[in-house]
């Protein structure tokens, strides 16, 4: 059972969040908040697996709050009217590994809270690319930097951190290199600790940098 932290200031959507996932019969919300200050509390009280958070909230806002949270210990999905690049880039650096405009459909939002549960990014289709391209600055000597970053990893590991950098999951990646999947997420995560990187939308950001694709 994913355990699932509902953070809004507006009842109303929290109740819709709520009646949504719940809906999925392997989630669970446990809590919910209406502030980025509530949301710390319960991240430490509950110990949730996902943390749905708001970015616009009086008090303490979501982008506020997001690196708090995330060093508690559950993994951020963002949500918002708007996907602005100023929140999408907040967003990311501070750790959180989704990003879901509020009208996303119902089975693509609790199929977004497995995705994230399971250890991999979600991001909304409409922000993904041009993050993306907006991160990656592709001058040379940051080309060359990120290049230098990535020369610890062994070739398996770069090739299956450039399928991640395409966007594929793990099962995916698995298909199209012929290997088992638990053999591309240990090569992930070995990458992941390799470059020091939070999260595979990190991955993704220095492989583009790198110009490896």
């Amino acid at each position: 059972m994913i355990r699932v932290v509902v953070v809004d200031d507006e009842q109303l959507v929290r109740a819709g969040l709520r009646l949504i996932l719940e809906a999925a019969p392997d989630i669970a919300v446990v809590g919910e908040a209406a502030d980025g200050a509530g949301a710390l509390e319960q991240a430490h009280r509950l110990r949730p697996d996902v943390m749905l958070l708001d970015v616009r909230m009086p008090v303490v806002d979501g982008l506020t709050a997001a690196a708090d949270v995330v060093a508690a210990g559950p993994k951020v999905i963002m949500l918002t009217t708007f996907d602005l690049d100023e929140y999408v880039h907040r967003a990311l650096r501070a750790g959180a590994v989704g990003f879901l405009l509020k009208d996303t459909p119902p089975r693509e939002l609790a199929e977004a809270v497995r995705t994230v549960a399971a250890g991999n990014a979600m991001l909304a289709p409409t922000v993904t690319r041009r993050l993306i391209s907006s991160f990656a600055e592709r001058g040379p000597a940051r080309r060359d930097a990120a290049r230098q970053r990535l020369a610890p990893l062994t070739a398996r590991e770069l090739e299956i951190v450039r399928e991640v950098a395409r966007g594929h999951g793990n099962a995916e990646i698995a298909r199209r290199l012929t290997m088992s999947e638990a053999t591309v997420k240990a090569h992930v995560s070995r990458a992941l600790a390799k470059l020091q990187a939070g999260n595979r939308v990190q991955l993704a950001i220095l492989v583009h940098d790198a110009d490896l694709l």
